[in-house]
């Protein structure tokens, strides 16, 4: 039994860490796709109860949400498409001058590059070594290079379909949660308001599961600034209708 707890005492002292894995923060699909739920269920349930605020026929207002759906769904998937392209667009610009200074200057930027590293505490003879060992790989050296001056990779950039899908897919969802009791048949405000009122609550919760925030306190948030929207724009609603404008 000594020698079985010696060995497994050994083998724990030599068995190699292991590391934890980090979720992916860079693919570009968080971003839009939790904007685009809340974005969703928020707009289009201000956009219900500023309607329903006017006293206006439960089929106008049924209406009005399926609109809201379909407008912002669309607009947000282009508005995602056309800023993530434009974003990845001037990356890789800069990343293709950064390509040419690395075949005509190999020199001085293996230079720049250990002295990048030198900023970082390692002594000039390891980083002039790391720098040139890795400026025999052209490809390798131009990644290295962009994330140190630039913060992107050539091959790590944001894909501009994924986060127009993302964005038009959650937002759909999200608008169309408010919208849902009058496809059911509801006639006044209530059943939608309590449907956004769980679903905002439940999507600030679930965000709070990628970050650092408690569920209760994500939850919480969401709901307070959907309620104040909704609860501002039914005012504006009533005020119209009230003039009868």
């Amino acid at each position: 039994m000594a020698g079985s707890g010696e060995m497994t005492g050994e083998k724990s002292e030599h068995t190699p860490e292991l590391h934890h894995q980090h979720r992916d923060v860079s693919g570009g699909w968080l971003r839009p796709a939790v904007f685009g739920a809340m974005d969703g269920l928020v707009s289009n349930f201000a956009l219900i109860a500023g309607i329903a605020g006017g006293k206006q026929d439960p089929k106008i207002v049924l209406l009005a949400g399926l609109a809201g759906l379909a407008a912002g769904a669309f607009s947000m998937a282009a508005g995602e498409y056309i800023s993530v392209a434009s974003q990845s667009e001037l990356a890789l610009a800069e990343i293709e001058i950064e390509r040419l200074e690395l075949a005509r200057n190999p020199v001085a930027e293996q230079r720049e590059l250990a002295g990048v590293f030198e900023a970082r505490g390692v002594d000039p003879e390891t980083a002039a070594e790391v720098a040139r060992q890795l400026s025999r790989n052209p490809e390798g050296a131009l990644e290295v290079h962009s994330k140190e001056e630039l913060g992107v990779s050539p091959g790590d950039l944001p894909s501009p379909l994924l986060a127009a899908g993302s964005s038009f897919l959650s937002f759909a969802v999200g608008a169309l949660l408010p919208v849902l009791p009058y496809l059911l048949g509801a006639s006044t405000l209530w059943p939608a308001a309590a449907v956004a009122a769980l679903g905002l609550f439940a999507a600030g919760a679930l965000v709070s599961r990628v970050t650092t925030r408690a569920w209760w306190f994500g939850g919480s948030r969401q709901l307070l600034f959907g309620a104040a929207a909704a609860a501002i724009t039914y005012g504006v609603g009533a005020l119209i209708g009230t003039n009868g404008l």
